[in-house]
């Protein structure tokens, strides 16, 4: 796992607690592997590394697998209505009354970038915050998201870190996690700069109170952009890898981070990260939501807690409001 990057390490041992859980298949955990590494010798040793047994590994002579066109859109769900497979009480279909969503884009890097914009129906200016999605891409789970704070009062913009690639709802959705690691983590904190600036752009945003938020590996990248991108009053990061400790002290924005009880790959490693905080002066919470495990927070996955999911939600807009 040496020479694996940490967004990579991060994400195949992701994949190997919910195999081992069952929540994947093995074919399907392969192939994630196999995307994010690039080669089936690769993906064989990753796999052994993490615990699998050799029965469980691929022959590092089989073939890559062929990506494949999503069978349904993964996002661009406007006027679908409810979100497929939400069981939160907070979730927002698309059409609510008071809210306005469109697909936008904006330059970044000499390239064009989609988000979803979801923002409420009132004149003035309002808060806004960035949404970075999880390893699956721009999903409709995120966009409800967006919905959610733009009810909130917030002008919420959720990239699609893969515009580049076409778009995250045409993609195998087996290998989104590896063409967002291939991507790499200093490509998506710059396209969030150049979404930063669209923001302050807008007429209907108070470009001086602009927060963040991502899940999983989107928690991962907020904590990179709350070291690196000026402009962000706020973050808050749910379960995602922390950022180099060095580079904490660069932290100017009020940072809140939301942990599992349960998810010791995460939660475990947390204190340095906490000490590290502490050290340099940054306003922070990170709080430990007890009885459960990494994407609580996700209404349409088997992990969803309604209750922790909506105290981490409430905290959540509750640090917001103190720090926009």
């Amino acid at each position: 796992m040496t020479q694996l990057g940490k967004y990579e390490k991060y994400l195949i041992e992701e994949f190997f607690d919910d195999y081992r859980s069952g929540a994947l298949s093995q074919r399907t955990f392969t192939r994630r592997v196999a995307f994010i590494t690039g080669s089936m010798a690769a993906a064989s040793a990753a796999m052994l590394l993490v615990g699998c047994t050799p029965s469980e590994v691929p022959r590092s002579t089989d073939p890559m697998p062929t990506p494949e066109p999503s069978p349904t859109s993964a996002a661009g769900t406007a006027g679908s209505g409810a979100v497929p497979g939400a069981k939160s009480p907070l979730s927002v279909p698309e059409g609510a009354p008071g809210l306005t969503t469109a697909s936008v884009q904006f330059p970044s890097g000499g390239a064009s970038v989609s988000a979803y914009l979801a923002r409420p129906e009132q004149d003035g200016r309002s808060p806004a915050v960035l949404i970075c999605h999880e390893n699956r891409g721009l999903t409709p789970h995120i966009e409800d998201v967006a919905r959610r704070f733009a009810k909130e009062g917030y002008a919420a913009l959720a990239l699609d870190l893969l515009s580049r690639e076409g778009g995250t709802a045409g993609m195998d959705r087996d290998a989104v996690p590896g063409a967002l690691t291939q991507a790499g983590a200093p490509r998506h904190v710059a396209d969030f700069a150049a979404a930063l600036e669209y923001l302050q752009d807008q007429d209907f945003v108070d470009g001086g109170r602009i927060a963040m938020t991502g899940y999983c590996f989107g928690g991962g990248i907020t904590w990179q952009a709350a070291a690196e991108l000026d402009g962000l009053k706020a973050t808050a990061a749910f379960y995602g890898p922390a950022p180099d400790l060095a580079k904490v002290p660069d932290i100017k924005a009020a940072v809140f981070g939301v942990y599992a009880e349960l998810d010791q790959r995460i939660t475990g490693p947390m204190p340095a990260l906490k000490d590290a905080l502490a050290a340099s002066g940054a306003v922070h919470q990170l709080t430990v939501y007890p009885g459960v495990d990494h994407a609580f927070h996700n209404d349409t996955g088997d992990r969803y807690n309604e209750a922790q999911a909506t105290a981490a939600w409430n905290d959540t807009l509750a640090w917001f409001v103190q720090h926009l």
